[in-house]
């Protein structure tokens, strides 16, 4: 123990110092983290690297929950189908692939080449999400990225568990891998609901802002071990009750600070473990070791990008038949876009300890997460913008500008008349300043509304500045949807009835732009 405390003392003054030059030299945070610690490997007086149950057990929850938490069901409703085909046939798909062309590569055998497949076919878009954060991209094309990392982490996770047991019990037939994996999955989502939702009273009592963050720690870690403990997977119950608690949880806080920290604490956990998982990545990787078997590492990735191709062009060119159409630049960004990270190593560390050329697999995958994340992650910007992705008009300017104001002016009411009921302000200093907010929402109001009515031949909507409008328009017919839904379980209305005004609905989605 006194060895460690100069040892974190040192990575986080590493971690400082690359901060500091990725921004300066532009460059994904998370590849310099790799790259700062590939050369101080060997000035550390204490061997220090990735634990797989530490990684497993703590890190992944935090990350799992902290991406659970911030994201809204709505958009993932709304990009549901293509995220399903990606995180779920295509995660199997890639996983067979891999496999097989490692097998005949590599000369494998079937059992290290199938844990291989699940490694590399998982993905990692922790530098992604950190591009779209400095570059505006589509709302669908990130919800897409941040939706198929939140289910494939998970799904990754449930196969490479199955592939041990084959390994541990010597066979498994087809019908008992589907049964096995049926139950872990529907386990977990089973153990994430119950625990998510009976965490939301705990939380609607309590009052105080650091009570809250450590109830929801509990949550994240003990959710994780709940479902462990019951043989379902773990990382699936953990997604479920972060949706859960980020969706339904957070708006039982009357105060917008309690809603602030608790945001602010899991961005800042979110950061701070993906700090020292990549960090820790560059210091795990032997560069003499991996300059001995660069040739494999080199047909081991080209090997993965091929599984990409083959799943993320066919599955997403079939999806126009039951969704609106994924455009051409979206696929080749998920394509570029395919980084390995933080899982894919701890996959690797997690393989069985008597499992033949073990450290091979290891120091194999670790190669590829260094080429992918300096390779990769550094054309990642480049190609966003290459592609076009980030171009914002004027007027699109002008409608976030306004809606800003407006969601602002808003919130600021909301926590006035909050105030207002609690006691805490006089009701004609709240009159007043509510009085000053209202000026700034009916003049947002007013030029939204202006910019929305113009005709078509007088406005950019040509050029996708309405699309802002129609991810409104969306967001409406989606309640119209869960509305009837809701009426057709309650038996108010008949199925005939709905079913028409149902495929009404999906052809007015069809025919909106892409937001």
């Amino acid at each position: 123990m006194p060895e460690l405390v100069p040892i974190l003392i040192i990575l986080l003054l590493i971690a400082t110092t690359v901060a500091l030059v990725s921004r300066r030299l532009r460059i994904p945070y998370v590849t310099g983290l790799v790259l700062a610690g590939l050369p101080i490997t060997e000035l550390l007086s204490r061997r220090v690297g990735l634990d797989p149950y530490l990684v497993l057990n703590l890190f992944l929850p935090i990350l799992i929950f902290e991406a659970g938490i911030n994201t809204d069901v709505r958009r993932l409703r709304s990009t549901f189908k293509p995220i399903a085909l990606l995180a779920g046939p295509g995660a199997l798909l890639a996983t067979a692939i891999i496999a097989v062309l490692l097998k005949f590569g590599l000369t494998l055998d079937w059992i290290p080449a199938l844990f291989l497949g699940v490694i590399l076919a998982n993905t990692d878009t922790v530098s992604m999400i950190a591009v779209f954060k400095d570059i505006p991209v589509p709302a669908r094309l990130s919800t897409i990225v941040e939706g198929e990392t939140l289910f494939n982490d998970a799904a990754a996770l449930v196969l490479f568990n199955l592939i041990v047991k084959v390994y541990s019990t010597g066979s498994l037939t087809f019908l008992e891998g589907v049964q096995e994996f049926l139950f872990v999955a529907v386990g977990g989502s089973l153990v994430g609901l119950v625990l998510g939702y009976l965490s939301i009273p705990i939380f609607a009592r309590l009052n105080d802002p650091l009570s809250s963050l450590l109830l929801t720690v509990a949550v994240a870690l003990g959710t994780s071990q709940a479902g462990q403990f019951l043989g379902v997977s773990g990382p699936v119950a953990v997604v479920v009750a972060g949706l859960i608690f980020g969706n339904l949880g957070l708006s039982q806080t009357n105060s917008a600070g309690d809603r602030l920290t608790l945001l602010s604490f899991w961005e800042y956990a979110g950061f701070g473990v993906n700090t020292f998982i990549f960090l820790l990545i560059g210091i795990e990787i032997n560069p003499i070791t991996l300059i001995k078997i660069l040739p494999a590492v080199l047909l081991t990735v080209a090997v993965y990008q091929v599984g990409r191709v083959l799943t993320v062009y066919p599955l997403l060119a079939g999806i126009r038949w039951i969704d609106r159409p994924i455009p051409l630049r979206y696929k080749h960004l998920l394509f570029i876009g395919n980084i390995k990270g933080s899982l894919s190593m701890a996959l690797a560390l997690s393989l069985p300890t008597n499992l033949p050329g073990r450290e091979y697999l290891i120091v194999l995958v670790y190669g590829c997460v260094l080429v992918s994340l300096v390779g990769q992650g550094l054309s990642l910007p480049w190609l966003v913008k290459r592609l076009k992705l980030a171009n914002v008009s004027e007027t699109r300017q002008q409608i976030e500008q306004l809606q800003a104001q407006l969601i602002t002016g808003k919130a600021a009411q909301d926590e006035l008349d909050s105030l207002l009921k609690s006691g805490v302000l006089p009701k004609a200093v709240y009159e007043e300043m509510r009085a000053g907010y209202q000026v700034r929402v009916a003049g947002a109001e007013k030029a939204l509304r202006e910019i929305y009515n113009r005709r078509p031949d007088t406005s950019d909507a040509t050029t996708g500045d309405r699309t802002k409008l129609d991810a409104i328009r969306r967001r409406l017919l989606l309640a119209e949807k869960g509305a009837l839904g809701e009426a057709i379980r309650k038996q108010i209305l008949s199925p005939e009835i709905v079913r028409s005004r149902l495929q009404n609905i999906d052809e007015q989605l069809l025919k909106l732009e892409d937001d």
